[in-house]
């Protein structure tokens, strides 16, 4: 086992209290202007930008700097006509046969149902794999720890640094999602976490009426 090194902390910039609050105040407003979007247009995104937020993501908090994820950008036509048909078909079983009623009933103010044409539609598909080992240089297997949580954060970090560049996401997760290892040909040891639709809202995009919990609803301080 490797010996624990250290260097100084010399990136860290403290801000006077009240830029501090500022600050926290222009975050949260930019933060609440982030919607999850379903209508793409579908011009391609800077590969830089995409590059970047990946690089954000990749920055995450997570156990032990085992970094438990793998990020597959999608573009190639093909390749997301062929998750949109995967995803369609788990989509059919779910909205018809697998999915409890009170679950239908809880997305039926979203407008949404097993047709994903913005899988299609969109530029880009990031999808987010979760490994459960990482692989050695001599080809053994490491288990990975937290791998849920770690992957759960950088995640986190993706869609807010993708809002950030001044593009839109959705997130989705297709059940079950193995077939999406075949058609990227990723190894059973990777596990599809998410699918993060990214590009430009389309001219006509639309979003559903929501509110979001209030502070009360959401924090306790002790």
């Amino acid at each position: 086992m490797p010996e624990a090194q250290f260097v100084p902390l010399a990136t860290y910039r403290e801000y006077p209290p009240e830029e501090m609050v500022q600050r926290a105040s222009d975050f949260r407003q930019e933060m609440q202007r982030r919607r999850t979007v379903r209508f793409f247009a579908s011009r391609p995104v800077p590969r830089e930008a995409i590059e970047d937020c990946l690089l954000v993501a990749g920055s995450a908090p997570n156990g032990a700097n085992l970094q438990p994820w793998h990020f597959v950008v999608v573009s190639d036509p093909d390749l997301k006509r062929q998750i949109r048909e995967g995803a369609e078909k788990e989509g059919r079983e779910l909205y018809h046969r697998r999915a409890p009623q009170e679950w239908l009933d809880r997305l039926a103010h979203l407008g949404t149902d097993e047709n994903k044409p913005y899988l299609e539609q969109a530029p880009l598909l990031i999808v987010i794999f979760a490994q459960i080992y990482s692989l050695l240089p001599s080809g053994e297997r490491m288990k990975n720890y937290y791998v849920t949580e770690s992957v759960g954060i950088a995640t986190g970090m993706l869609i807010t640094a993708i809002h950030h560049a001044g593009l839109v996401s959705l997130t989705y997760t297709p059940s079950p999602m193995g077939f999406i290892n075949q058609i990227l040909g990723r190894p059973s040891y990777e596990k599809p976490y998410l699918i993060l639709v990214v590009g430009y809202p389309a001219e006509d995009a639309v979003v559903p009426v929501i509110t979001k919990k209030s502070l009360d609803e959401i924090i306790t301080f002790r």
